[in-house]
C-alpha cells in the first residue's frame, strides 16, 4: 500500500511519540542526570559522524561556487534573523513571548544537510554545490548561531543565553567531535558512508534522546499547562509564513542574479531550510533545561513543514523538461 502523501515521515512520527512519552513519563531526579550525560555523549557522537561523512573532495569542488554559497548563507544567517525581528509585532501576540523565542531560535539556526541534499538531488539541481553549501552552513552555525542567540534571542528572553561563553561550550561539545571525525575522514569516511542507512539510526536516536530529555524537563516545569491548541495552530501559521517568505525570496534572488535552474534549486532548498539535527543539540547546550522544550517545539514544527513543502517543490522541479541540446559544429549540416 502506498504511503499517504500527507503522512509525516517515520522520524517525525517517532519524535511525536517521544514527546508523548516524555509528557507521560518524564525523566526526573537521578534519571534526569543519567539522561543528561547520555544526551551529551549522543550529541558528541552525532557531530563526530557528521565530520567523518564530509568529503574533502566535495568541499573543494563546491568552494569554487562562492556566489551561490554567499547567497545561501545570507538567507540562513541574515534574512531569517531579520524576518524574526521585523515580524515580532505580528508573531509575538500570535504565539506568546515564550514560544516567540522558539520562533526566533529557528531564525538563527544553520541550514539542514541531509534533507537539503536529498531534495536537490530529487529536483535535479546542483548536488555538489548543495553538499558544500549545507555543510558550510552547519560548520559556521557552530560559531554563528550562539552569537546570534546572544545578540537576538537573549534580549527578548530576559536571560543571558548565547554569547562567547556559549560559543566555547558549543566548540567543546560539537565542533571538537566534528573536527576529530573530519580529521579521521580519510581512514573512516568510506566506512561511514557505506553504512549510511545504519548510522542514520544513530543520528536519529541521538536527536530522539535529546528531545526526550528536553521535554521531560519542560513537562516537569509545566509546559503543557502553558500551551493551548490555539497556540499550536498559531505556531504552524508562523512557521508557514517564515518558510513561504524564504522560499519566495530565494527564488526571486536566484533568478534576479542570473543563476541557472540547477543552481536556483540548490539556493532555494539550502537557503530556506533549518536544521533540526543541529538545532536540538545546540538548544540543549545554549538554554536552561526548563526552557529547551518550548524552544525546540517550534523547530520541530518547522522541520516537518519544510520537509513536506520542499518535497512537493522538488517533484515539480524534477518534472521540468531537459534543456535542449545545443548543436555542435560536427552535427550542423554542411551547406
Amino acid at each position: 500500500m502506498a504511503r499517504p502523501a500527507l503522512l509525516p515521515d517515520n522520524f517525525t512520527l517517532c519524535l511525536v511519540a517521544t514527546v508523548v512519552v516524555a509528557s507521560v513519563l518524564p525523566a526526573a531526579g537521578d534519571a534526569a542526570v543519567v539522561f543528561k550525560w547520555l544526551t551529551t555523549l549522543a550529541i558528541a557522537l552525532l557531530f563526530f559522524l557528521h565530520g567523518a561523512r564530509l568529503s574533502r573532495q566535495a568541499v573543494v569542488a563546491g568552494l569554487l561556487h562562492w556566489r551561490l554559497h554567499l547567497l545561501v548563507l545570507a538567507s540562513t544567517f541574515v534574512l531569517f534573523p531579520l524576518l524574526g525581528l521585523v515580524l515580532k509585532p505580528l508573531l509575538e501576540p500570535l504565539v506568546s513571548p515564550k514560544f516567540y523565542l522558539g520562533v526566533l531560535y529557528i531564525c538563527v539556526l544553520p541550514s539542514t544537510v541531509q534533507s537539503s541534499i536529498a531534495m536537490v538531488a530529487l529536483a535535479r539541481g546542483n548536488v555538489s554545490a548543495a553538499v558544500c553549501s549545507a555543510s558550510a552552513s552547519t560548520l559556521l552555525g557552530i560559531f554563528v548561531t550562539p552569537l546570534l542567540v546572544g545578540a537576538l534571542v537573549a534580549p527578548h528572553g530576559g536571560a543571558s543565553y548565547g554569547g562567547l561563553e556559549a560559543v566555547g561550550r558549543i566548540v567543546l561539545q560539537l565542533f571538537v567531535p566534528f573536527a576529530l571525525g573530519h580529521l579521521l575522514q580519510p581512514w573512516i569516511g568510506g566506512w561511514v558512508r557505506a553504512r549510511a542507512k545504519t548510522l542514520k539510526l544513530v543520528d536519529q536516536s541521538s536527536i530522539v534522546l535529546v528531545v526526550y530529555t528536553a521535554f521531560s524537563a519542560a513537562v516537569i516545569e509545566g509546559l503543557w499547562h502553558q500551551v493551548s491548541g490555539a497556540q499550536l495552530a498559531s505556531l504552524l501559521l508562523v512557521c508557514a509564513l517564515l518558510l513561504a517568505t524564504a522560499l519566495a525570496t530565494m527564488t526571486w534572488a536566484s533568478r534576479r542574479l542570473g543563476f541557472g535552474k540547477e543552481d536556483e534549486i540548490t539556493i532555494v532548498f539550502c537557503g530556506s531550510k533549518k536544521s533540526l539535527a543541529s538545532g536540538v543539540p545546540m538548544a540543549n547546550v545554549l538554554f536552561p533545561a526548563a526552557a529547551v522544550g518550548p524552544i525546540v517545539l517550534p523547530v520541530m514544527l518547522f522541520h516537518q513543514m519544510q520537509l513536506m513543502v520542499c518535497a512537493v517543490l522538488a517533484q515539480r522541479y524534477a518534472r521540468r523538461p531537459d534543456a535542449p541540446a545545443v548543436p555542435t559544429a560536427a552535427a550542423t549540416p554542411a551547406r
